[in-house]
């Protein structure tokens, strides 16, 4: 999965930005937000996927100016990449050795 510019746009809705001034930035945090994934054992989807890009667009808007609730963002951002770490459909349990 790489960040297009449909998934840069749905982020910068989230923060209400009508600018393209930070694409670049907005940009860096999500593929941020796909290697943090990915770091925590998400397998991540050729196509696009909803929960994934969800849990993206949480850890940008974590991440991008200054939150009013960081600690919820985070709270938030952790359990969805906790919850896509344990899914089947999300990891790869062949590599997991005993």
């Amino acid at each position: 999965m790489t960040v297009t510019t449909e998934l840069v746009n749905a982020a910068k809705m989230a923060r209400r930005i009508t600018t393209d001034v930070y694409d670049s930035e907005v940009t860096r945090l999500l593929n941020a937000a796909l290697l943090d994934l990915g770091v925590a054992g998400v397998v991540l989807p050729e196509e696009a996927d909803a929960l994934v890009e969800q849990a993206a667009i949480t850890y940008f808007l974590l991440h991008f100016g200054t939150p009013e609730d960081p600690e919820r963002l985070l709270a938030s951002y952790e359990a969805q990449k906790g919850q896509l770490s344990m899914c089947t459909g999300y990891t790869d349990w062949s590599v997991v050795k005993s």
